[in-house]
């Protein structure tokens, strides 16, 4: 059995604990599907496939890019379904004050090449993400990485720039996978995952070939695993029905009752933190007036979002980005809800008048089409004339998001509220949608990083989600779903909240029954 510290208290570990490492257990919901075979191959459907497709965990992106990165490497801590962290690579991890870290490894892992796994990987692998040439996507939360040090071949030291309760559940995020020391060609993968690269062709398709030497016995249970892309959603569901592939990844709500009608396949709902929200930017006029902000948010008729667009598969939201599943969700908040009367009341202060307002929306953040043809409508009632620009899904990140007054986002979930808040909320943070600058917000956002009693993490992370409610130029009406679908001889499948097809987890877990 894997040794963890124990007892879990404020002084070891982290508040949430760190539990038995995942390899030498079944998976949640194994159990019912029946014992895990091995053998079989499987072809696999994602929503993305471009010649911009990466190996490289630090450049990741996009779904594919994340389940290439669980098939192929393995991270120090891995999130389980309850979004608790557990150990990996990690053998034990521990600290007293959430500033310094100490991480034994696990020993017996091997890279694909062979090579042995030591403390000096990791220490590689986690400080390139500071190096502004590798181009990482976490290169703004690495900041927090002061010092990293092997301290001999199984153990490594990490002291942060301040407390951070999280950094467990931070490294079993994809990006933060252990490479061996100085990897440069990303033609292929090295890893010390379940599978091996036998292939990687951006664009067109990612092979995988199981492991024989993963460090988790038993595992993987699949031969092989092809990965595809096909962006358009009812070629995938056709592609599923037809059995040209076995699981696919983003299932439209309305095309739920074409893959429940088949006797041979059925879906996967993952409640989720997902949403595309309203971004008003705070630099910009009119949208940067508070009246602006107020009126726009009281005109979503969010029970009509959830019911037109999503047909039920989604979960009202208030304004911020913690969805109310989640632990340090804050329920007292009152529901924002339609209400023209306040719409108008705010709008007339805003100084707006009669203007023609642009909103840009696009298939590419879901939803936002129609989120902004029912905000023009009602916005109409109001004396707010608002013009629809949609955009083609193709370059509208680069091209439109974030540079227009009004337009549309689409925030995949994060596991921690940390994270979410420091990546799309904090005032420098590059991802700050709407650009709003709240002082009290940056300092709650510090002190709840550092603070281990959880009652307490709770009230502050609660006073960020009023803060964002009522002035961040931040409108979030729903909580999106999602959805798979599958071939009903793919067994082990269970939803993990912060993504698709097990939170792009699944080659390591499913096995097949043919």
């Amino acid at each position: 059995m894997t040794d963890v510290l124990a007892p879990f208290s404020r002084r070891g570990l982290i508040g949430a604990g760190l539990g038995l490492g995942a390899g030498l257990l079944l998976p949640d919901g194994a159990m019912a599907a029946g014992r895990p075979r091995r053998g079989g191959r499987i072809r696999a459907a994602g929503m993305s496939s471009s010649t911009a497709d990466t190996l490289d965990p630090a450049k990741g992106s996009m779904s594919s890019d994340y389940i290439r990165h669980y098939m192929f490497y393995s991270l120090l801590t891995q999130l389980d379904r309850n979004l608790v962290p557990q150990l990996e690579l990690a053998e034990r991890i521990e600290s007293t004050d959430q500033i310094n870290w100490h991480i034994r490894l696990r020993r017996g892992v091997t890279f694909h090449d062979g090579a042995s796994l030591t403390a000096q990987d990791v220490v590689w692998s986690l400080l390139r993400h500071k190096n502004p040439a590798t181009g990482s996507k976490m290169a703004q939360i690495a900041q927090q990485f002061a010092q990293i040090r092997a301290a001999g071949k199984q153990d490594v030291v990490i002291r942060l720039t301040g407390p951070n309760a999280d950094l467990p559940a931070i490294l079993a995020q994809t990006h933060f996978a252990i490479l061996r020391e100085g990897t440069s060609d990303f033609r292929t993968a090295n890893g010390t995952g379940p599978y091996l690269c036998a292939q990687f062709r951006p664009g067109v398709r990612t092979l995988a070939r199981r492991n024989p030497n993963f460090w988790k016995p038993g595992k993987p249970y699949l031969d092989e695993i092809e990965l595809i892309g096909i962006p358009d959603e009812s070629s995938r569901v056709n592609a599923l029905l037809s059995g040209d592939v076995h699981l696919i990844l983003a299932v439209n709500p309305r095309s739920s009752k074409r893959v429940m009608a088949s006797l041979g396949h059925t879906l996967m709902v993952t409640p989720s933190g997902l949403h595309t929200n309203l971004i008003m930017r705070q630099d910009r006029l009119p949208t940067g007036n508070p009246h602006f902000v107020a009126t726009m948010k009281y005109l979503f008729d969010r029970p009509l979002i959830k019911r037109a667009l999503y047909r039920g598969y989604a979960t009202i939201g208030n304004d911020h980005p913690i969805p109310p599943f989640h632990p340090y969700y804050r329920a007292d908040l009152p529901q924002r809800s339609l209400d023209l009367d306040k719409a108008r009341w705010h709008l007339q202060r805003s100084g707006l008048g009669n203007a023609r307002l642009p909103v840009y929306a696009s298939p590419a953040a879901d939803g936002s089409v129609d989120m902004a043809s029912i905000l023009q409508e009602y916005g109409s009632r109001i004396g707010l004339n608002l013009a629809v620009n949609r955009v083609p899904a193709d370059g509208y990140w680069s091209t439109h998001w974030m540079k227009h007054p009004l337009g549309f986002g689409n925030t995949n979930p994060r596991p921690t509220a940390d994270l979410m808040f420091s990546l799309f909320y904090k005032s420098d943070a590059a991802w700050n949608e709407s650009g709003w600058k709240n002082p009290r917000f940056d300092h709650l956002l510090l002190e709840a990083r550092g603070e281990s009693d959880q009652a307490r993490r709770k009230q502050l992370y609660g006073e960020m989600q009023e803060l964002v409610r009522d002035y961040c130029g931040v409108g979030i009406p729903v909580f999106i779903n999602l959805i798979d679908g599958h071939d009903r001889r793919l067994k082990g499948m269970y939803p993990i909240a912060f993504g698709g097809m097990m939170g792009y987890q699944f080659a390591e877990h499913v096995w097949w029954e043919g």
